[in-house]
């Protein structure tokens, strides 16, 4: 009992030691994006194609690749149990937002709701689980995102918009590119088919650039908003309050009682503790509502992620193991 105790106590130690590294290195890799954009070396107008290329390249790139690994039943049942554990959190992040919010008046409703909601699980999530868990982590990750994405274009636009295009929300969906690489990824693992070296190399590098190059943007974020006056910003309080504390503690409680332990919970929770989605600003933008609010939510919530993720992190593996 006692040999146990000293070796689950063991690997606690080892996973908080790996995450305080981690944080460490995602610091210095957001500091880059920060400095760069101070010192003018990088212009903040380049943070656009920055992260299409991260979200079209990139990030498909590391799901696709995640999957080229022997079939194991197990990590099949997981994947199915990712899916459940993730549609579940999912659902309580909406059902908190509309409670928490419900006598709230103000006429940027629609996108603080959005803001508190939808994290930004593919920009800080994926780093650290990758750090944590390595590909089978960023399998029960892609799986939690692709979630994620159909929510976000049927429940999270309809509510900015205020109106529904069926068509058009599916379309979205179907052409989404992390969609599209699960898929793609999934065949090859459930048909087991055979990847060459030659392709299967260039996936890899292209997706180990998702680390450094998600880091980078998030500095780029944090350059160019003006922390003093969002922190004077009542709204965008609420925000953190409810994206970065409510959502997470509720989430973390409810896997407690229900008592799922391993990876596939450690991993979605991680993801369900991001901050907000950084489309929260485009959204803002397009359907005309304060930019600098939403902007302020992103800013701020990815701010404070670098103290909050690596801490969640440390306590999901100490607690949920």
């Amino acid at each position: 009992m006692i040999y146990f105790k000293g070796k689950r106590e063991k690997i606690q130690m080892n996973l908080a030691l790996i995450t305080a590294k981690q944080v460490v290195v995602l610091f210095i890799l957001i500091m880059s994006g920060f400095v760069c954009v101070k010192t003018k070396a990088v212009k903040i107008e380049g943070k656009k194609a920055f992260s299409d290329l991260l979200l079209y390249l990139v990030v498909p790139a590391m799901i696709i690749h995640s999957y080229i690994m022997d079939f194991n039943e197990e990590i099949l049942t997981n994947l199915v149990r990712s899916l459940v554990l993730s549609t579940i959190l999912m659902i309580i992040g909406i059902v908190v937002t509309l409670v928490i919010t419900m006598k709230v008046t103000s006429k940027d409703l629609p996108i603080l709701r959005f803001a508190c909601m939808f994290s930004n699980a593919a920009y800080m999530g994926f780093p650290l689980i990758q750090a944590l868990f390595g590909s089978e982590g960023l399998l029960y990750a892609s799986v939690y995102v692709t979630i994620f994405n159909i929510l976000l274009w049927t429940v999270g636009y309809a509510m900015v918009s205020r109106k529904v295009n069926a068509k058009e929300v599916l379309h979205t969906i179907l052409t989404t590119p992390v969609i599209i690489s699960v898929v793609i990824g999934l065949i090859i693992y459930l048909c087991r088919i055979p990847v060459p070296s030659v392709i299967e190399q260039p996936l890899n590098i292209i997706g180990n650039m998702n680390t450094p190059l998600s880091m980078f943007i998030t500095g780029m974020l944090i350059a160019s908003g003006d922390v003093r006056s969002m922190l004077k910003n009542r709204e965008i309080m609420m925000v953190i309050a409810i994206r970065m504390f409510l959502i997470p503690a509720i989430s973390f409680a409810v896997f407690a009682l229900l008592g799922v332990k391993g990876m596939v919970p450690e991993v979605v929770l991680l993801l369900q503790a991001c901050p907000s989605a950084a489309i929260t600003s485009v959204f803002a933008v397009q359907f005309e509502y304060n930019e600098e609010t939403a902007a302020g939510s992103v800013v701020l919530t990815t701010l404070l992620s670098i103290i909050t993720l690596p801490a969640c992190a440390m306590l999901l593996t100490m607690m949920m193991r």
